[in-house]
């Protein structure tokens, strides 16, 4: 067991904003957090232009494949926050539930992904800050 905080990002198709969104944690709290990501009716493969908007910022997530979404993962995260998944999300108790509303990257190009890219590495900011701030001193 471990005495990390673990989050889930849920959307769809785990191939977008679910990925960026893990991987913004990943880069921004590093192992202070376990990470975990994915989707209610998984893509085949994750946005390309998603996996541009992310190289440029310094982050590689092409050889991430898009996951189905499992009860298994949502009992172990503590904080599941979801993205347009809507009732295909289960639901358990003592959980942290967020519901981030962000468009979706799907069929756009990397000019109309990089604002969302941006908006969701705000969010984790505020993320990192509440559920694995750095030790002081």
């Amino acid at each position: 067991m471990s005495d990390k905080p673990s989050v889930l990002f849920v959307c769809v198709h785990n191939a977008g904003r679910s990925q960026m969104a893990a991987a913004w944690l990943t880069h921004l709290a590093g192992d202070r957090v376990e990470v975990r990501s994915a989707g209610s009716a998984p893509a085949d493969a994750i946005n390309p232009a998603v996996v541009e908007a992310m190289r440029e910022v310094g982050i590689d997530i092409a050889a991430e494949t898009p996951k189905i979404l499992t009860a298994d993962a949502v009992q172990a995260s503590d904080v599941v926050i979801t993205m347009g998944c809507g009732d295909a999300c289960p639901v358990f108790p003592g959980k942290r539930y967020l519901d981030w509303k962000l468009a979706d990257p799907a069929g756009r190009g990397v000019e109309a992904v990089r604002p969302l890219r941006d908006e969701i590495r705000t969010r984790i900011e505020g993320l990192v800050a509440e559920v694995a701030p750095e030790e002081a001193g």
